[in-house]
């Protein structure tokens, strides 16, 4: 027979063993599950090959911002070397006539400085942007305002940008094909 403390300890075993397995199922919750939806994306997009041969015809008419008397070549090689078409262009670098013209603050090494100063110029109203465009840190980044097209309205903004910023600004045309 059974004594009185055997039953108590498999009493006490089976109470145990179920707190165990049960307990932490009370504990923790809801379980929730969650499942992403998302769309397969194809390997390759069809498309008509007809696209690929057919000629581009020229423009009627375009109209430009560059001088007439000044001429623009252009060289298309039709050799492909490393999968690339090279294609070279000469265009007038100086000489605009009718261009706008912008204020170049500076150049900075450090972008954050720059970037800085573009946000409180850019707080003030005036237009102003960090050339070239993409810059990366460590390169030099020149801080411009502008292009407009009144050489007036600009002159009048240095002496106000000269205040503001404590630095003396250069006016100069602006070059879109040589920013």
């Amino acid at each position: 027979m059974a004594t009185q403390f055997q039953n108590r300890l498999v009493g006490t075993l089976i109470l145990v063993s179920l707190g165990v397995i049960f307990l932490p199922d009370v504990f923790d919750g809801e379980k929730a599950h969650y499942e992403e939806s998302y769309q397969a994306i194809p390997l390759k997009e069809e498309f008509d090959q007809n696209l690929l041969e057919a000629p581009v015809e020229a423009p009627e008419s375009a109209d430009t911002f560059m001088p007439v008397d000044e001429p623009v070549t252009v060289t298309i090689d039709d050799t492909l070397e490393d999968a690339t078409d090279r294609v070279a262009a000469t265009a007038p670098k100086e000489g605009y006539t009718d261009s706008a013209w912008i204020i170049r603050l500076g150049t900075f090494r450090n972008l954050e400085n720059a970037q800085s100063l573009v946000n409180t110029l850019r707080s003030k109203g005036y237009p102003a942007q960090l050339m070239p465009r993409g810059v990366k840190e460590g390169e030099l980044a020149r801080v411009e305002v502008g292009p407009n097209v009144s050489k007036e309205k600009l002159e009048a903004m240095t002496a106000d940008l000269e205040s503001l910023t404590g630095l003396k600004g250069q006016l100069l045309r602006f070059n879109p094909l040589n920013p």
